[in-house]
């Protein structure tokens, strides 16, 4: 049983989409992408109260960035559980890591979240119990028990260029470590989060600050790196108010979004797609995002 109730019509209307989309320049697309679609019938939906669709919706996918709002979900955990003090320090990592996705602020949170730290090659014990360690963001989510959660790996720092020393070791074989996420369960932990069901009600709203996004034509141009243009953001009607994490590197492009419309009900909208011919693609995800709103609003 999903967290949605399953739309019959949403369903026929993606797969419609998703052949025009590739018979107009996309050839292969359904096979290198992923989706979970949802609309709500509420301005305030209760968690589990949408409906909806996915395609390929429980396929593990490299997240690149995306796996930024895990980490910042886990922090607010920590933080509700006392097992790290808040500091401005903090804070401004955090922000730092959603907003601007940094990586740098990154390794930092996950040093936190996991009580490691980069260096040299370790051996023996201490290389046992630092893997083990690495594992704690993984074993909070498990706790949740959500269907949609499997095939998720949540263990390792982002790169701009490469991860070194035991951070390289810990990749593995072939990458065989490296993190992972679904659509399905993306769109339930921003899900989560914007009906306040995953953290206090009170650490909710700290992430809807930081995941909160500008669809300002000016405050876009003074940002190139503004999450919003070449992915789902820049399809969303103008007015309104939107919360997402983009993922973005030479194999993936990736977003994850709520929408809240000018008078119409809120929709969530997870897109992962891969491979190299769909990350250089900046103008699929808007295209998609557009045709979606357009299909929601003769719903709402």
């Amino acid at each position: 049983m999903g967290f949605y109730r399953l739309d019959p019509e949403m369903s026929a209307d993606l797969e419609k989409l998703l052949k025009k989309f590739s018979r107009e320049g996309r050839p292969g697309l359904e096979n290198s992408i992923s989706i979970s679609w949802i609309r709500y019938e509420s301005r305030n939906p209760q968690p589990g109260s949408g409906f909806g669709t996915g395609w390929l919706a429980h396929k593990p996918c490299y997240p690149a960035s995306v796996v930024k709002l895990i980490y910042a979900v886990a922090i607010e955990a920590w933080l509700q559980k006392d097992l790290i003090t808040n500091s401005p320090e903090l804070q401004r990592a955090l922000k730092d890591m959603i907003q601007d996705s940094s990586n740098d602020a990154t390794s930092l949170i996950l040093d936190l979240l996991s009580g490691t730290t980069s260096g040299p090659s370790l051996i023996g014990e201490r290389w046992e119990g630092w893997k083990k360690q690495r594992q704690l963001v993984n074993e909070w989510l498990t706790s949740f028990n959500w269907e949609e959660l499997k095939g998720f790996n949540c263990c390792q720092k982002t790169w701009s260029d490469s991860p070194y020393g035991r951070e390289r070791d810990f990749y593995g074989v072939g990458n065989i470590n490296r993190n992972s996420l679904t659509t399905a369960g993306t769109a339930r932990i921003l899900e989560s989060i914007m009906t306040n069901s995953i953290v206090s009600e009170q650490a909710c709203q700290r992430l809807k600050k930081i995941l909160s996004r500008s669809l300002d034509e000016i405050e876009r141009q003074s940002n190139p790196e503004n999450q919003i243009d070449g992915f789902l953001g820049e399809g969303c009607p103008k007015g309104s108010q939107i919360w997402s994490k983009a993922g973005w590197m030479s194999q993936a492009r990736h977003d994850a979004i709520w929408c809240n419309k000018p008078e119409s009900k809120p929709m969530l909208l997870v897109v992962f797609t891969q491979g190299q011919r769909r990350s250089k693609d900046k103008t699929f995800l808007p295209a998609l995002a557009n045709e979606l709103h357009k299909l929601h609003s003769q719903r709402s």
